[in-house]
Order: C-alpha cells, then sequence, then structure tokens
C-alpha cells in the first residue's frame, strides 16, 4: 500500500510538459486544457490574448505570442478575451469555488436547500449549476444533501444522542420523515444503530468458487458481505470483524440459491445482468461515492487511484480513495478490483493480487 501511495503522489508531481515554444503551440492548436494555467497566448492582429483551451478561431502562427501571466499580455498591449476570460481564475478554480460555496451552504442549512436558491446564490441557472455541481464533486447537490444529512444522523446517534434529538438537528421535520427514511441510511433502526447494531440479525454461508471459498452474509436489506479466502474459519472470524456488534448465524437452506448467484458472478464478473440481488451497502459519504465511481468502471477495464479520485472531483483524494477500496466488503460486486496503480500495475487487493489478476483476465476474456 505504501508503494501505491508513492506511485501515485509522483503522478502528481510530473514535469513540465509546455517549456517550450513548440510545445505551447501544439497546445494552443489542440485546445488542451491541461495548458491553462501554464502560459497564455495573444494574437498581434485582434490585441486579444487568451488562454490554451480558448474556443476562438486558431490563428496564424506569426501573429502568437506567448506569455506568462495576464499581466505580463497586458505590459505587452494586450486586451483579455472576453470569451475565454485569462484574467481570472482558470475555469477549473472557479467551479470548484461556485462548488464549495454551495456544499457550505447545504451543510449550514437546516433543511436542503431547493436547486434554484443554491443556483441563484452562484449567480448562474439551474441547468449550468446542476451539472457543474455532478461534474465537480461526483454526485448532485440533492445526492450531496443526502450524505450529509445522513452523516449528521450517523454523528449523532453514535455520539448517544437521543432519536428525537437526532431527527431534529438533521433537518427531518417530523419523526415520520425520519423514519422512513433511516433504513436507507443506516441500513437498520435508529435504536438499533445509536447501541452499535446490537443484535442485528446477519445470516451467511460458505461456498466454494473459482478463487477459493466465498462468504455471502445478508441483512433482511440485502447482500451485506461477499468475502474471498483460502479458510472458511478465517472468512467467519473476518465477517464477525467487520459486524461486531450483530447476531451471526447460520443461514437457512434456502439461502443456497443466493450463494450460488455469488459464485456464478464471481466465477464470471464481466456478466452484462449483474449480480441481480439486493445489496445492503453501508459506508461513510465518501466511502459510498468512491464505490459507485467503482461501479461506473466498465467491465475489462481499469482505473487508477488517481483517475477515480479525479472523477469524484478530489485529485488529491488518493489515499482516501484507496482507503475506501480497502473498506470494500462486498468483494466484485462493488469491483474495487479494478482499481490499478497509475502505471497500470496490480497493486494491493484486499483478498489477494492474484485473485485479482484473475478477475481482470476473466472480464477481458
Amino acid at each position: 500500500m505504501n508503494a501505491l501511495l508513492t506511485d501515485e503522489r509522483t503522478a502528481l508531481v510530473g514535469t513540465p510538459r509546455f517549456a517550450t515554444p513548440a510545445a505551447r503551440w501544439e497546445a494552443v492548436c489542440r485546445r488542451d486544457p491541461a495548458a491553462d494555467g501554464e502560459f497564455l497566448y495573444a494574437v498581434e492582429t485582434t490585441g486579444v490574448y487568451c488562454r490554451p483551451s480558448c474556443a476562438a478561431r486558431p490563428a496564424r502562427r506569426e501573429h502568437v505570442s506567448f506569455h506568462a501571466s495576464a499581466a505580463d499580455a497586458e505590459r505587452a498591449g494586450f486586451r483579455p478575451c472576453k470569451r475565454c476570460r485569462p484574467d481570472l481564475p482558470p475555469r477549473a478554480e472557479r467551479d470548484a469555488a461556485l462548488v464549495a460555496a454551495a456544499c457550505r451552504a447545504i451543510e449550514a442549512a437546516d433543511e436542503p436547500p431547493r436547486l434554484a436558491e443554491l443556483a441563484a446564490q452562484a449567480g448562474v441557472s439551474p441547468h449550468h449549476f446542476h451539472r457543474t455541481f455532478r461534474r465537480v464533486a461526483g454526485v448532485t447537490p440533492r445526492a450531496y444533501a443526502a450524505a450529509h444529512r445522513q452523516r449528521r444522523v450517523q454523528d449523532g446517534l453514535a455520539a448517544g444522542a437521543g432519536v428525537t434529538d437526532t431527527l431534529y438537528a438533521a433537518g427531518f421535520g417530523s419523526s415520520g420523515r425520519f423514519y422512513a427514511a433511516a433504513p436507507a441510511m443506516l441500513g437498520m433502526t435508529p435504536s438499533a444503530y445509536r447501541q452499535g447494531g446490537q443484535g442485528e440479525a446477519v445470516w451467511h454461508a460458505v461456498g466454494r468458487c473459482s478463487l477459493g471459498y466465498v462468504l455471502v452474509a445478508a441483512t433482511e436489506r440485502g447482500v451485506c458481505a461477499i468475502l474471498l479466502g483460502n479458510d472458511p474459519a478465517a472468512l467467519a472470524a473476518d465477517l464477525a470483524t467487520r459486524f461486531p456488534h450483530a447476531r451471526l448465524s447460520e443461514a437457512a437452506p434456502d439461502f443456497a440459491d443466493w450463494v450460488a448467484a455469488v459464485v456464478r458472478f464471481v466465477d464470471d464478473p464481466g456478466r452484462a445482468e449483474g449480480l441481480g440481488l439486493p445489496l445492503d451497502v453501508r459506508g461513510t459519504a465518501f466511502q459510498r461515492r468512491v464505490w459507485e465511481a467503482l461501479q461506473q468502471i466498465p467491465a475489462g477495464e481499469t482505473a487508477s487511484y488517481g483517475e477515480v479520485a479525479a472523477r469524484l472531483g478530489s485529485p488529491r483524494a488518493v489515499r482516501a480513495v484507496a482507503a475506501a477500496c480497502a473498506a470494500n466488503k462486498l468483494a466484485v460486486a462493488i469491483p474495487c478490483h479494478r482499481v490499478v496503480a497509475r502505471d497500470g500495475s496490480l497493486a494491493g487487493y484486499r483478498w489477494g493480487v492474484e485473485r485479482k489478476r484473475r478477475l481482470l483476465e476473466r472480464e477481458r476474456a
């Protein structure tokens, strides 16, 4: 894991890509957004300077000069382009600031603000705001508000607060709305969550698959764990560690159908129809975002930890993404085996690198 994180940090450093006029001109011709913030270019015939990614009509090379900053370009007598606004912070920074302000507004509100209200505060249309928020944050404003409310409920109950105090502190106007939402947020009743899941029923069974043994565990809401290993006893001990307050029991005979479905899925992880069983997914708001992003990686393809972090709008959260992958309890169903190191090597996998290799080979077959 340490080697993986070192590898990902190295990817963030890199070497200068636009140090020469030829490289800069090539970036302008490509309208390369990666060059924004590295330099600006000015066009003698129009008197305007632009970002490399500007969508304006391309100029002839002999009319173009390069500048390190907006101040340098303006000292040379050029004015900022009205299309790409090179005199303002880069678009990515402006979008990130817009989303950060919206997140603060959502977190400070007693009840989730309406989309139109958030857009008005940002000074953009609701459609533009929604699209920008989803692109930067990786989730919709509504999903972010729900995740924040879930965190407030979990933190309140875990701290020992009463259910009534918690529901009003989290912005629920009535107990009916709170209890209707509680199963999706907590995976159990609020009282059970407040007691650390004491007494929650989790049944399980072990089957053989082509990767060794697979333990399948479920609650009344769906499959809550799929664990791979070589020793059934070790898998049972792992399950007990993951659900320390639950009432664990061996499954009834009819649960064999679920185990068989999981075995088929492990043996053929690229099946188009998916697992086909309900899942009881438990994790923090960030972990859920990571796991949702993993499920968007097509079978047979891979993404690096850094790429997953970038898709979530948090390119520096490589460690957090790696930790979320390690916390995954649903092997294959949440395909953390599709996440690799920056150089494409098969970095650590909770259930063994060889199993990871075989899963990817099957998906690519």
